[in-house]
């Protein structure tokens, strides 16, 4: 299998297609959510290994809120949602309707709603890669971690096993009523055979 730095401008550009169209989907599902006018940035695309996550990502010891899922069905992997503690903070005070401030610690209810949020998400980008591959795509149950960036990164490289080497990592940045924006990563983690599946639907396309 080609090397996925080898990845071409076009075959990039058909993948950041794939992102904005999730993308889209997501800023409409937040926005249902939230009650409120989201904006979204023009995804970033990143290529990387695994372990250089965290510094690619920004601070490595900052604390996130992070969203796992399995990707089931034709295509099989894994989805990652990261929020910044305080942004997922931000999340639950708009998603239950408080006063902005008033979380202070990720309960039971709390984490139901990030979950919740993380699989309207995550589904909405799944169902764009859906679309595009012509495959069906089912998310998992979500679990949800509170920790440091590193340690979430590095607990999935070492639960992902060895094929792994390199993974796409979509940045998007939602702004929720051109107020501060919510700033998120979403990394995509395919097996090995779904790669080439990606690889070979990119090049048909």
């Amino acid at each position: 299998m080609e090397d996925v730095r080898d990845l071409k401008e076009l075959q990039i550009d058909a993948l950041r297609e794939v992102a904005n169209i999730g993308a889209g989907h997501a800023a409409t599902a937040l926005s249902q959510l939230t009650d409120r006018r989201i904006m979204i940035s023009v995804p970033q695309i990143n290529i990387a290994r695994l372990e250089e996550m965290p510094d690619l990502l920004g601070d490595s010891q900052e604390v996130v809120a992070a969203v796992l899922m399995h990707m089931l069905g034709d295509l099989t992997g894994r989805t990652l949602l990261l929020f910044p503690e305080a942004v997922a903070r931000k999340l639950c005070d708009m998603l239950l309707r408080r006063p902005p401030g008033t979380t202070a610690v990720f309960d039971t209810l709390e984490q139901s709603c990030l979950k919740e949020t993380g699989n309207i998400l995550s589904g909405a980008y799944m169902n764009a890669l859906s679309d595009f591959m012509g495959m069906l795509l089912l998310p998992s149950v979500p679990s949800l971690v509170v920790d440091l960036a590193a340690a979430v990164l590095t607990t999935t490289y070492l639960n992902f096993g060895h094929e792994r080497d390199f993974v796409f990592c979509v940045e998007t940045e939602f702004t929720i009523d051109s107020a501060e924006g919510l700033r998120g990563h979403f990394l995509l983690l395919p097996d090995l055979a779904s790669l080439k599946a990606i690889f070979d639907a990119i090049r048909l396309s």
